[in-house]
């Protein structure tokens, strides 16, 4: 199994026009990253966890020519705003591209992309299959998923696990019964917003003590703000088996 970082930023993390800090002034591409995604592959499965605003960015950085699936953490604009870019893999596939939410999730896209769900539809639109997920495993092609109950402050959203892969974005609290999910992991991915406390995400270090707690054989930061500071000097300071994930870093889960 193939896991492939799409984007590791939030929109706090990109690059802001009238910001002059260090990270959105770095050079460093590991400073430069996109809306937060990730892409699993397995065999001949395909799917991708969130298409923010970058979505057709990363696809084509990626040169993604397949995707079966996408799966939705929430509903916030920096995880689908990019839904309308899925026409290219209609296009290629001849079919609607699954996509795969709670219902909450999915009456925000059927409200932002009211045009997609309109009984009359004009030609070329963009095709969706909403697929509704809820607490159970659920399986797409050669993946078996759990979701992963979190929360995103008061909002309940889903992190998702498949083999000895975990991912958790957007979230500062981890419900006791979703960390039984997690035991035995060996890769985990969780977000890290900066190094302040926040209302809504992990800070490192609260990311950093979670990592600990579920104690995967290697761990990896994503949602990134720039307010964390850059890559090179933040990587530094980090224990043993954790590291900040950056935009095209890809690996091989064995399973």
């Amino acid at each position: 199994m193939k896991i492939t970082f799409l984007g590791t930023g939030t929109s706090q993390g990109v690059p802001v026009i009238a910001c002059d800090c260090e990270s959105c002034r770095s050079d460093d591409q590991y400073d430069k990253r996109l809306r937060t995604s990730v892409m699993i592959e397995k065999e001949d499965t395909v799917i991708v966890i969130d298409a923010g605003p970058d979505f057709r960015q990363q696809m084509l950085r990626e040169n993604v020519r397949k995707l079966d699936a996408i799966l939705l953490t929430h509903e916030h604009r920096d995880h689908i705003a990019g839904l309308d870019d899925v026409r290219a893999f209609n296009h290629k596939s001849h079919d609607a591209i699954d996509i795969f939410a709670e219902e909450r999730v999915q009456e925000e896209v059927r409200k932002d992309y009211s045009y997609v769900f309109a009984r009359y539809q004009y030609p070329g639109i963009p095709k969706m299959r909403l697929n509704t997920i809820g607490d159970n495993n659920f399986t797409i092609g050669r993946l078996v998923l759990t979701p992963l109950r979190v929360y995103h402050y008061r909002l309940p959203i889903y992190g998702f696990r498949t083999g000895d892969f975990a991912y958790i974005t957007d979230a500062n609290y981890i419900p006791e019964q979703t960390k039984e999910k997690l035991y035995g992991v060996k890769h985990l991915v969780i977000n890290a917003l900066r190094k302040e406390k926040h209302i809504s995400h992990f800070s490192l270090q609260e990311a950093i003590d979670i990592i600990r707690e579920i104690s995967p054989r290697k761990a990896y930061l994503t949602h990134i703000s720039h307010q964390m500071g850059l890559h090179r000097e933040v990587s530094g300071t980090l224990p043993p088996g954790i590291m900040l994930a950056y935009d095209g870093l890809s690996f091989v889960c064995e399973e």
